[in-house]
């Protein structure tokens, strides 16, 4: 915070748009624009910029800036400050200003709002600080020119404007005046978070996240990547790898034939399956498992007796020969046993265990 003495400095006070002038055209420069306003974004919110010194070095001062705040007719403003402060005396007129405006006022530190910018953040219905932005109290200070009395009398100045400062702090944040001029005799600086929650801020607005993942549809939560998909491996019987959760697949499972109905009974089915394949039709032959029968002791019989020779019997004539297309195509005509009904059939049914006697 910057303040000029009174008193000797007036007349250079006075004077100081005059010089200004002169200054500029001795440069060749316009004067430099330390804030700007435009109703560009929201035609309902006004927006005024504070991006430089508060004052300015070379002719804009305060009453440039409020002139065109009362052109402002939206029913809100948003005043964005990036400033390291300035002038006290033309930070004080901004910020009553702004508060004598009818439009509702959010404050919005864009990145440092330090001395008397901090003091026209005060004047805001509403204060927000921007990530990572900070905000800057120190006491007044100012240059002086002439004797001791002079000096002494800057100092009672500069502890008259500290405590006018302190009590905007606390009108806002709450608190005494010797608090707050106990931080501002150490120059604190506040995080967005510190602001809030010594009372310098409403909010602390949050950066937006980027890079986020988005919540998977249901419908897409089986779906492959397309390079999985590039070849369907599942006719080889691969099913991709396993994912987290799931279960494992038991193996799948195997018997043993063999085992189950004995290897002779196997070789046959082979050999049923080899012939069917040779066009070859041989007769199906299965051996009885059942365990054969004891054979009985012989038994002593009686010689039957002669019977009269019996008489030659005609003899018979050779029969004709047969139709060879007739023998060829007989077994196509003629049903067959139903081969598996016979191989299994020692396995359905139950051999007979007593032996067959004459009458």
């Amino acid at each position: 915070m910057n303040i000029t003495l009174p008193g000797k400095a007036a007349a250079i006070m006075a004077s100081q748009r005059e010089q200004a002038e002169k200054q500029r055209a001795r440069l060749g420069v316009e004067a430099r624009s330390w804030y700007r306003i435009s109703n560009a974004a929201d035609p309902d919110e006004a927006e005024v910029m504070l991006y430089d010194e508060i004052g300015g070095w070379f002719g804009n001062t305060a009453d440039d800036l409020i002139a065109e705040l009362k052109g402002i007719t939206s029913p809100r403003m948003r005043v964005r400050i990036n400033s390291p402060g300035g002038s006290v005396f033309e930070g004080i007129a901004i910020a009553n200003a702004l508060r004598a405006h009818p439009a509702s006022v959010t404050v919005q530190v864009d990145s440092v709002a330090a001395s008397i910018a901090s003091v026209i953040a005060m004047a805001g219905d509403r204060i927000e600080m921007a990530p990572n932005s900070m905000m800057m109290i120190h006491d007044a200070s100012g240059m002086a020119w002439g004797n001791a009395a002079d000096m002494e009398e800057m100092a009672e100045l500069l502890d008259l404007i500290s405590d006018n400062i302190a009590d905007a702090y606390a009108a806002r944040a709450g608190g005494t005046r010797e608090q707050w001029r106990a931080r501002m005799r150490a120059e604190t600086w506040y995080l967005p978070e510190d602001a809030v929650a010594n009372g310098l801020a409403d909010e602390a607005v949050q950066a937006p996240k980027t890079g986020t993942p988005t919540e998977p549809d249901e419908d897409d939560e089986d779906d492959e990547p397309d390079m999985a998909r590039a070849w369907d491996l599942a006719a080889y019987g691969y099913h991709g790898p396993r994912r987290e959760g799931q279960p494992k697949t038991e193996p799948p499972l195997t018997i043993n034939i063999g085992a189950a109905i004995g290897e002779d009974f196997v070789e046959q089915l082979r050999a049923i399956v080899r012939q069917e394949v040779a066009g070859q039709t041989a007769p199906l032959v299965i051996e009885d498992p059942a365990p054969a029968e004891p054979v009985a002791e012989a038994t002593p019989v009686e010689p039957a007796p002669e019977t009269p020779a019996a008489e030659p019997e005609p003899e018979k004539h050779a029969p004709a020969p047969a139709d060879e297309w007739a023998v060829a195509t007989a077994h196509l005509t003629q049903d067959e046993p139903d081969r598996w009904s016979v191989l299994v059939s020692n396995l359905t049914t139950t051999a007979s265990s007593s032996a067959a006697t004459e009458a």
